[in-house]
């Protein structure tokens, strides 16, 4: 990928889109991957969804989320402190002594989360995010509530670093790394004569409730579905890997292996890093992968469905990070699979015919 390709990620990143509010970030991944689709759908529920070869009978969806986690005023007190709710999972101790950005109604506002000082004895405990609150210089309720009001979101206010130009650190890399690559996968599919349909989705609301993926995949009704998500690096001090299977950045995409998982559209996936030289790296998902891809499955008369996914370190704090080099080769994996495809696959597991 290219400068210009990283300068697109870098613009996604600075968009904040806490769970039920992507519209922003939604219109800045149109713009960019509209040039390259057949057709660009939208739906009631905020999914973009770039097609190509929209004709074609055999459909394949790629989905990644846009949506990053975030908090959600609960209510104001009388000296103008904001309490909080939380918008997906998010560890609490990561918040204390963080900036935010509130999206307030009338304007967005920068507060701090407060933290005793350790001298009057500083975080102690067990809490969760209901026990801290935001202050944003407000000095009474009335005056806040000219800005802001339950229900509003919040993001941390954090900047994208890149790091030894090897990795990205960032919030919400879960999963706007996700629909990025999506983008990408379409923008290299534009470039070469396949015969399938190809549909890549931003899907919205993954971290809250997974809706997006589901009224995706139910609109396109497609022949298998692929999700593109992150998954849980282990190679950082104070890991226990004794408990989780190895998952290294730069070691390559990692390829979920579990009862949701359709072994045929795996076997392609593998396939194709043997074509490549891609090296992959395999997460369980026994029962369930906690991704889009369980609501895609469970789409219409059930869709065949596969998840591959990014390793991610520090998984749902402000400094996610991520290896550009496992981006790139995710990308050329996709790619190099969907581009092999004939639209005359068989995808019943009990016949032999692959």
């Amino acid at each position: 990928m290219t400068d210009t390709q990283y300068d697109v990620l870098m613009d996604l990143l600075h968009t904040p889109s806490p769970s039920s509010m992507e519209m922003a970030i939604q219109k800045k991944w149109i713009h960019y991957v509209q040039e390259y689709a057949d057709e660009i759908r939208t739906d009631h529920v905020g999914n973009a969804i770039a097609v190509l070869n929209p004709d074609a009978p055999f459909k394949v969806l790629l989905a990644g989320h846009c949506d990053e986690i975030g908090l959600v005023i609960q209510r104001i007190d009388e000296r103008g402190f904001i309490f909080f709710d939380k918008m997906g999972v998010i560890n609490p101790k990561a918040a204390i002594g963080m900036r935010v950005t509130v999206l307030g109604y009338q304007e967005t506002v920068t507060g701090v989360i407060g933290v005793n000082a350790q001298h009057q004895g500083g975080a102690k405990g067990d809490f969760d995010v209901q026990d801290l609150y935001m202050d944003c210089g407000f000095q009474t309720k009335e005056e806040a509530l000219h800005k802001v009001q339950v229900g509003d979101l919040c993001v941390f206010k954090t900047e994208p670093e890149i790091l030894q130009d090897r990795y990205i650190s960032a919030r919400g890399l879960d999963n706007r790394t996700g629909a990025f690559m999506v983008a990408e996968v379409i923008r290299r599919l534009s470039e070469k004569d396949i015969p399938i349909g190809v549909y890549g989705a931003s899907t919205v609301n993954e971290e809250t409730n997974m809706g997006g993926a589901y009224f995706a995949a139910a609109g396109i009704e497609p022949d298998f579905a692929i999700g593109i998500d992150v998954t849980f690096a282990t190679d950082y001090p104070n890991v226990d890997t004794r408990k989780l299977v190895e998952v290294h950045l730069e070691g390559g995409p990692v390829l979920a292996k579990g009862a949701p998982i359709h072994r045929k559209v795996n076997q392609w996936l593998e396939e194709a890093a043997a074509e490549k030289s891609i090296p992959l790296q395999y997460e369980l998902t026994p029962a369930a992968t906690r991704t889009d891809a369980d609501k895609m499955r469970y789409t219409g008369k059930g869709v065949p469905v596969a998840l591959v996914s990014l390793p991610l370190r520090y998984m749902h704090s402000p400094v996610e990070t991520v290896s550009k080099q496992d981006m790139e080769q995710e990308v050329d994996l996709l790619v190099t699979m969907l581009a092999k495809l004939t639209g005359k696959e068989n995808l019943d597991p009990l016949q032999d015919d692959m």
